[in-house]
């Protein structure tokens, strides 16, 4: 019904056109009028295009949901979703579809969209919780952007002619949300002895903790990963994962040195925690010496304590209970040897692995 209506007008100038050239030679002055008519409905849709223009995304969008209200009487037919129409011998399995969790964008690529997709194939849905609305053209294909302004799950669909996005929240999903944060990364190595970097150890136990909960058949549980990559997310990206989903507890995983940044006989395991936050939630506290009993108990390093850490950015901003866990120090010889193993770096994750697990177990 949409598309008839957002289409009539181009179908009925065309009648027009061709009653007007199959009685030109009879009636002269049918024909003036129809050349004045087809030039007035130019000059309209070259209006319309020009205002929308100077549109946003989300505002031409609305502007063909108020086209079909206008018609209808109704709001779109589907609801919760934003549909994309298909182009001409395109078919929806032909569209890829990409999210970016940390900084909310999803991308959707497709086949043969030409410049002017926007206006030739008018986007209909719902703007809720969607921030921007933007179309990129590329030589043989097109993508439709969009940055959500909470973390979401997608949903897909596709029929002979549209293609349908749809959006949950984790919390529809899952029962609990975590978010996982590597320190450092990219060109912020962090602590570096010996050609080693801290950015890539910390990334290794991540990942190492992502192939437990890849592993893991209980699936109640929602994991985001800041990074996965050797990337440096900006910290209020990183933070900004564990707000913007919602999550019940948020993690960031380090490695320590001294102050001088000489080696020493100094090692063992650190938490920093929101000493802020505690007063008013004894949570905050409780969650950080979980993860020290536990990282400490799997890696048998020893127990350097919790350590106040509110003016840490991520921290200090978090709104779900958040821990930076400095997992050993790379100034101890003894430590960084093994904090560089994959053995020591899967012991670290089984640690912080069952520190989650027995949070949520505690009523986190």
């Amino acid at each position: 019904m949409e598309e008839k209506i957002l289409k009539k007008t181009a179908v009925f100038v065309l009648v027009i056109a061709i009653a007007a050239c199959g009685t030109i030679s009879y009636f002269p002055r049918l024909k003036t009028a129809s050349e004045e008519f087809l030039t007035a409905m130019k000059e309209y849709q070259t209006k319309t295009k020009a205002e929308q223009l100077n549109m946003t995304g989300l505002e031409i969008m609305e502007y063909n949901n108020e086209q079909v209200k206008k018609e209808t009487k109704e709001e779109p037919s589907f609801s919760g979703q934003i549909r994309l129409q298909l182009p001409l011998g395109v078919s929806g399995k032909d569209l890829s579809v990409t999210e970016d969790y940390l900084t909310r964008t999803v991308d959707i690529r497709i086949p043969y969209a030409g410049e002017d997709y926007f206006f030739e194939y008018p986007i209909l849905g719902k703007a809720d919780g969607i921030e921007s609305l933007n179309y990129e053209f590329h030589k043989s294909y097109g993508i439709v952007q969009l940055v959500t302004e909470k973390v979401c799950e997608l949903s897909s669909s596709y029929d002979g002619d549209y293609f349908y996005i749809g959006f949950l929240t984790p919390q529809e999903l899952y029962d609990k949300v975590v978010v996982i944060d590597a320190g450092h990364g990219g060109d912020d190595p962090g602590t570096k002895k010996q050609g080693i970097c801290e950015k890539d150890i910390n990334l290794d136990i991540l990942l190492r903790l992502k192939e437990l909960f890849d592993a893991s058949e209980d699936t109640s549980i929602g994991v985001y990963y800041t990074r996965t990559t050797d990337k440096n997310p900006e910290p209020k990206d990183r933070v900004g994962l564990a707000n913007k989903s919602d999550a019940d507890l948020f993690i960031s995983i380090h490695n320590n040195s001294t102050k001088s940044g000489r080696m020493s006989s100094i090692n063992g395991t650190q938490v920093m925690y929101d000493e802020v936050r505690s007063e008013k939630d004894p949570k905050a506290k409780e969650w950080a010496q979980i993860c020290l009993e536990e990282v400490t108990t799997v890696t048998e390093s020893s127990n350097k304590g919790l350590v106040a850490g509110n003016e840490s950015y991520i921290i200090g901003n978090s709104k779900a209970p958040a821990v930076w866990i400095e997992v050993g120090f790379m100034t101890n010889q003894t430590e960084l040897d093994k904090l560089r193993s994959r053995a020591y770096q899967s012991k670290a994750a089984q640690g912080i692995y069952n520190a989650i697990m027995r949070a949520f177990e505690e009523g986190y």
